[in-house]
């Protein structure tokens, strides 16, 4: 990986030298080019003949997760509008994979990097980080961790990066190679290249907000499902159109679900939404890891679980097609929580029932019947021709 000699804060305040910023540009799109597009594996079962799987494969990039895309597009957004110079401190609001993808790209252009996060965070994610030069900002209120990070920056003289609020505006959701357009482009010598449903978690919604913008731009018919989790603010503000619910409790899987309605999720573009219960997550992980004989992380059970929810209603209505979503990251990080028994047995979360019905369906194609709350987008009027 390229780096920049690395500068530690200066008091007197970060430099603006304009050939250092063309530089630091240069080594991130430098980046892009080195890394190839992640694969989309089309997931083979028999029993859904006519309707084909595909998973876009995120965990390959250099920093293993999708937030590996997000983190690229914030610092261009900030290099290219002035927010970071030359010895500028990074901060960021994250205790999971943005961090991780975030503390890579400082490293590459030479910028000090800090990670406000939880002090319940795991070693792993911590010893992450600081892998790749960042340094851990533990608090014990998870609460205040955008307070603490926006305080962090000014007591810095640095920038607060805030993917929450930056992470749907910083990606161009037009194309340019975003993972919109890259889904469509590798979809193109399928038998059905257009996907009735794209499925996507929430973490910040930026993603979802480029994927959906992106369907309504290329104007393809496609509809985007966003699968949510047990403990998030997100279901709730999308079926009441209220963007001020929240929630008191910490979602338990890493990546999506949050205790606000973020300023990057856009409702407008979702045209439905379902609350997936943990537990359900959990098993959609396994049968999933399983087919694919390696494991796959918590949020890419979210996603999986819903998308079978979608597979089913089609399979009842006779109806073919194609469903996409995203394998967010490798179940590696996660060996001490989600793969551990006593770790869900101390959580209350006991994903075998949900496991035996998701693996039923998968086996058989007969109707995959699970209790989860599921609503369509009450702005979006149904067209004439579909009534």
């Amino acid at each position: 990986m390229q780096t920049f000699p690395f500068r530690h804060h200066n008091p007197a305040g970060p430099a603006y030298r304009r050939g250092w910023v063309d530089e630091a540009v240069a080594a991130i799109e430098a980046d892009q080019c080195r890394t190839a597009d992640t694969h989309l594996i089309r997931l083979i079962v028999p029993a859904l003949s006519g309707i084909d799987i595909y998973l876009k494969d995120e965990s390959t990039h250099p920093t293993g997760s999708l937030k590996h895309r997000l983190a690229r597009s914030l610092f261009l957004y900030a290099l290219c509008n002035g927010h970071i110079r030359e010895g500028t401190p990074v901060v960021e609001a994250s205790s999971g994979s943005t961090a991780v993808s975030e503390a890579y790209f400082a490293q590459m252009i030479g910028v000090p990097f800090y990670a406000v996060m939880p002090r319940t965070t795991s070693a792993e994610k911590i010893a992450a980080i600081e892998h790749y030069g960042g340094n851990c900002h533990l608090i014990d209120d998870g609460r205040a961790l955008y307070a603490e990070a926006a305080a962090l920056a000014a007591r810095l003289n640095g920038h607060y990066m805030d993917q929450f609020t930056f992470a749907e505006r910083a990606t161009d959701w037009r194309g340019n190679n975003n993972i919109a357009e890259s889904i469509f482009t590798q979809l193109q010598g399928e038998p059905r290249p257009i996907p009735d449903w794209i499925v996507m978690g929430a973490g910040t919604g930026g993603t979802s907000a480029t994927i959906g913008r992106y369907l309504r731009y290329r104007q393809y018919p496609t509809r985007l499902c966003v699968a949510d989790v047990e403990h998030s603010a997100f279901f709730n503000c999308f079926r009441t159109q209220d963007r001020s619910h929240v929630c008191e409790r910490p979602s338990l899987i890493e990546g999506v679900g949050r205790p606000r309605c973020e300023p990057s999720f856009v409702p407008g573009v979702v045209d439905r939404m379902m609350k997936i219960p943990d537990a359900a997550t959990i098993a959609a992980m396994n049968v999933l890891s399983r087919r694919l004989r390696r494991a796959v992380g918590g949020s890419t059970g979210t996603n999986f679980l819903a998308l079978c929810r979608l597979a089913s209603e089609m399979r009842q209505a006779n109806v073919s097609g194609s469903l996409v979503t995203l394998i967010c990251d490798s179940g590696e990080r996660y060996r001490q929580t989600y793969y551990e028994p006593e770790w869900l047995k101390g959580r209350g979360l006991d994903p075998a029932p949900f496991e035996a019905a998701l693996s039923s369906f998968l086996t058989t194609g007969e109707p995959l019947t699970l209790d989860v709350d599921d609503v369509a987008n009450p702005q979006i009027v149904a067209s004439p021709e579909a009534s």
